[in-house]
């Protein structure tokens, strides 16, 4: 090697008796050596879309944080006199920073100041409840991402799922076995989500009908269908009651997981499942492989032999039946009748979750846990700090909109671009080839 090394350092002195040739570069101008494997497993994380979530996740605190403050009394009374004295100012708003955030933690994970530890970890056993509806749901969104489609009809199709599931549950609940009962809930719920969601993609398929128009338009007539139904004697409203309500659908509450203490039920391990059956489906099975080719470009996946319109049928089908399904899950969480609301806003922070996690089914399993997470700790925040709940609501909206802007994100925390780390492992890739090929070459010359 050193002496490799005193003959490359040689080559080009007049009288060294070896003469660069065509074709190799100098010596002076051979690349740099390849960097380390941590370098660029670094870059490939910084460089992920996970890591652009989480940065929109941290700029949206930290806006949740500066409407936490113009909120709060002793900030607005410290920042009369900020000029004067800037140092209250900027106390006042660490304390309510901390105090919002330390009573959201409460509410949400873990409830340290709660007697015995029964009841310190009843905020978790809350929020993997909310999460288990936003989890399928935002399941349901990533398969149409996915197919290149936008399933912004996520309300319609769980209330076409509930009307199905739980005009089902209240129906039979006195009649069949519970366990009987809930497997036809859980059956009719898929299918009244997949209708409602394959009738979109069938609209996009043979009329070229825009998604996201007619699936808004299908929000509306789902949801006036269920008012109707609701103040109608004889179909879903509760008999003897004049109010736009149901009997309690107790035929559609799942078994619960840990006892009668907690609300966990046995629908968050369906969820669970759900994960795992749609990571397989998007990534191991040939029909996930024609959604996401269709989703990338259609033209090309046409020429290949795919049938563009029966998947986009297919995808809108099965994204509408895991939406009825979350619908069905819903109903889980309702102690009594449900009313035309029973939907709580999920069709819509599913795409916020989704968008969260990236598409992927592992990223969507955490951002449903992280917004079941706001949900439970919402109440508890407007409860412990008098902060209203709907700071919760802007925070998940400023997480959509910077999610929405990736370079945005890139640029405040200086991450990379995917382009540009595959850029730099190419120009690397090239480097080693052309350095191998140098000492290939000096070799040559010096070995007769």
């Amino acid at each position: 090697m050193s002496e490799h090394k005193h003959l490359r350092e040689n080559i080009s002195e007049p009288g060294s008796g070896v003469e660069p040739s065509a074709g190799y570069p100098e010596p002076n101008q051979l690349p740099e050596p390849r960097t380390s494997v941590w370098g660029d497993a670094f870059r490939e994380i910084t460089s992920s879309g996970p890591a652009v979530g989480l940065g929109a996740l941290m700029l949206a605190l930290l806006g949740g944080s500066l409407m936490i403050g113009f909120t709060n009394p002793a900030v607005r009374a410290a920042s009369s006199y900020l000029f004067a004295r800037p140092g209250d100012t900027f106390a006042a708003l660490g304390n309510a920073m901390m105090g919002a955030y330390s009573q959201l933690i409460r509410g949400s994970i873990f409830n340290w100041q709660a007697s015995g530890f029964a009841n310190q970890i009843n905020p978790l056993i809350n929020t993997l409840t909310n999460a288990g509806p936003l989890i399928v749901a935002g399941l349901a969104l990533a398969i149409t991402f996915k197919a290149g489609l936008f399933n912004i009809g996520g309300r319609g199709q769980m209330i076409m799922g509930i009307i199905l599931g739980g005009w089902t549950a209240i129906a039979l609940q006195n009649v069949l076995p519970h366990w009987l009962t809930l497997i036809i809930a859980i059956i009719l719920s898929l299918i009244g989500g997949a209708l409602w969601g394959g009738l979109a993609g069938f609209l996009k398929a043979r009329t070229g009908a825009h998604e996201v128009i007619s699936t808004i338009m299908l929000n509306f007539i789902a949801f006036y269908l269920l008012q109707y139904f609701l103040v109608t004697p004889g179909l879903m409203q509760a008999p003897g009651s004049n109010n736009p309500i149901t009997v309690a659908p107790t035929g559609a509450v799942f078994p619960r997981l840990l006892g009668q203490r907690y609300n966990l039920r046995f629908s968050f391990l369906l969820a669970l499942g759900a994960v795992a059956l749609i990571w397989w489906l998007l990534n191991r099975s040939a029909l996930g492989f024609a959604f996401r080719a269709v989703g990338l470009n259609p033209r090309a996946a046409r020429v290949a032999g795919m049938d563009v319109a029966r998947n986009t049928i297919l995808s809108m089908a099965l994204s509408g039946a895991l939406m009825g399904l979350a619908g069905l899950f819903q109903l889980g969480t309702v102690a009594g009748g449900f009313t035309d609301g029973i939907d709580a806003g999920i069709g819509f922070d599913a795409i916020t979750v989704a968008l969260l996690g990236g598409s992927s089914p592992i990223g969507i399993l955490f951002a449903g846990i992280l917004f079941g997470a706001f949900r439970s700790g919402g109440s508890a925040l407007q409860a412990g700090q008098n902060i209203p709940s709907e700071i919760v609501q802007v925070i998940q909206s400023l997480i959509v909109l910077f999610i929405a802007a990736p370079p945005l994100v890139r640029t405040i925390f200086r991450l990379p671009t995917p382009a540009r780390v595959a850029d730099a492992r190419i120009a690397r890739v090239e480097n080693a080839r052309a350095l191998a090929a140098a000492n290939a070459g000096i070799t040559e010359r010096l070995v007769p």
